[in-house]
């Protein structure tokens, strides 16, 4: 019985083992097919981008991609870039006429790659028309906005702009006479994450909203007594 039983176990895993490779060749391919169609290759806060069309065509130095005309004067090491390729299970490689990686990338959430260039910085890669989404959507945060309780008293009154802070933040700026709790707080930095507008403190303190519509946030965890922002008035 014990023979048997180790027999079992030998052939399940002489079969997990021979299934092994093709998982992997499934999981390359399925990127492969992903990664098919236009991106923006961009600094972590998008100050400078490219726009990088990937396709399925094979050439001797890998797979075809084309560079939109103002990709070398805006990230100067996409000159080298001539192909680009899968390699192992999940790592998207932009690559040189010799087939060396000039930039490789790993998705570090849906639709979103992130790749490191020594001496350089961290570059993202994310779907084209999601990038452009998400920069239409921060256009339209910048400005004036209020802050108030859920019985409409303003208790705070604040500028969004696009004036880059640090990574992928911006500067905030209150404005006179706000509320103790919220002049404590001290917010001087925003981006938008997932869907979520964030502010921050110079001490490394967050704050996170969440859209009710286009043109009011309300702090989450909800609260008997919520703080909302809206269009300044």
């Amino acid at each position: 019985m014990l023979l048997r039983r180790s027999g079992i176990t030998a052939a399940a895993l002489t079969a997990l083992l021979a299934l092994a490779p093709q998982v992997s060749a499934q999981d390359a391919a399925a990127l492969k097919k992903e990664m098919i169609g236009q991106w923006e290759l961009a600094t972590t806060e998008r100050s400078k981008t490219c726009v990088v069309t990937m396709k399925g065509d094979a050439t001797p130095q890998g797979l075809k991609l084309e560079l939109e005309p103002g990709c070398a004067k805006a990230l100067p090491f996409t000159k080298d870039i001539t192909a680009w390729n899968i390699k192992g299970l999940d790592i998207v490689r932009l690559q040189d006429a010799a087939g060396q990686p000039v930039i490789d990338f790993t998705e570090v959430e849906s639709g979103i790659f992130e790749g490191l260039r020594t001496g350089e910085g961290v570059y993202i890669l994310q779907n084209l028309a999601a990038a452009r989404s998400l920069a239409k959507s921060m256009d339209q945060m910048i400005g004036d906005w209020s802050m108030v309780r859920g019985n409409g008293q303003t208790v705070c009154g604040l500028t969004l702009t696009n004036t880059e802070a640090t990574g992928d933040n911006f500067q905030v700026f209150l404005k006179p006479k706000c509320d103790p709790a919220v002049a404590a707080f001290a917010p001087n930095q925003w981006r938008l994450e997932r869907g979520q507008m964030i502010l921050m403190s110079a001490r490394g303190e967050s704050w996170q909203f969440e859209a009710d519509d286009n043109a009011q946030w309300r702090r989450v965890p909800d609260t008997a007594d919520p703080l909302i922002m809206i269009r300044g008035q």
